[in-house]
Formats: C-alpha cells, sequence, structure tokens
C-alpha cells in the first residue's frame, strides 16, 4: 500500500558527504514513523537513524551520531538523510523503511516494526 523510493547514493572520498532521499507514495505518510537502515555485504542490516511522524524525536545509532542528520518534509512525503565525514566503514545498502505505527506515543523505530521498505541506494566511501 506504500511505496518508498530512495535516492542520492554514489560514490564519494573518505570525509565527504552525501544527502540521501527517500520519497513515499500510494497511501498517507504524515502519521508514519520513518527509518534508514543500511546493510553492507557480507553482514546483516541495522539500524542507522529514525524520526518519529512529526520530526519532534529523532534516533541514530553510535556509529553515525554527530556526522548523520535524518529529516522529513511531510508536505513532500519525503524523508532524507543527510551524511557528512563519510567513512569507508559507512558503504553499504541504504534502506529506507516506513511504520504505519509512527504515530504512538512510544514509538522507536525498530528493523521489526518498518512495514514497508524501498529497494535501497548504494553508497560506496572509497579510502
Amino acid at each position: 500500500q506504500v511505496q518508498l523510493a530512495e535516492s542520492g547514493g554514489g560514490l564519494v572520498q573518505a570525509g565527504g558527504s552525501l544527502r540521501l532521499s527517500c520519497a513515499a507514495s500510494g497511501r498517507t505518510f504524515i502519521t508514519y514513523g520513518m527509518g534508514w537502515f543500511r546493510q553492507a555485504p557480507g553482514k546483516e542490516r541495522e539500524f542507522v537513524a529514525g524520526i518519529n511522524w512529526s520530526g519532534s524525536s529523532t534516533y541514530y545509532a553510535d556509529s553515525v551520531k554527530g556526522r548523520f542528520t535524518i529529516s522529513r518534509d511531510n508536505a513532500k512525503n519525503t524523508v532524507y538523510l543527510e551524511m557528512n565525514s563519510l567513512k569507508p566503514e559507512d558503504t553499504a545498502v541504504y534502506y529506507c523503511a516506513a511504520d504505519k505505527s509512527g504515530d504512538d506515543l512510544y514509538w522507536t523505530p525498530t528493523i521489526g516494526g518498518m512495514d514497508y521498505w524501498g529497494k535501497g541506494t548504494l553508497v560506496t566511501v572509497s579510502s
């Protein structure tokens, strides 16, 4: 019922920046909690960043705190991930995901709790 489309991935040098975008369509988006996750080759998918439905609360993995910023524009049905000071270990396929229970007062982003996933966009950080 909800389609998510990521964009903005590419090849950057260590220390560089990228901005990922995730456009949602097909159903209401405003009350959905949103998250970014990533999966490196041979590794399990891991949480990167999350944002509640209103944008009043954000969540980050320790590995990206201070470097990545998640934001959303509900009028545009879009969530963003600004990535700065990129490191080679950030290389992965980045996935956007949506949780239909994002309007819950106690919502937090979890891999198992997300209901819809995008196809992913590849981010490669060279040494």
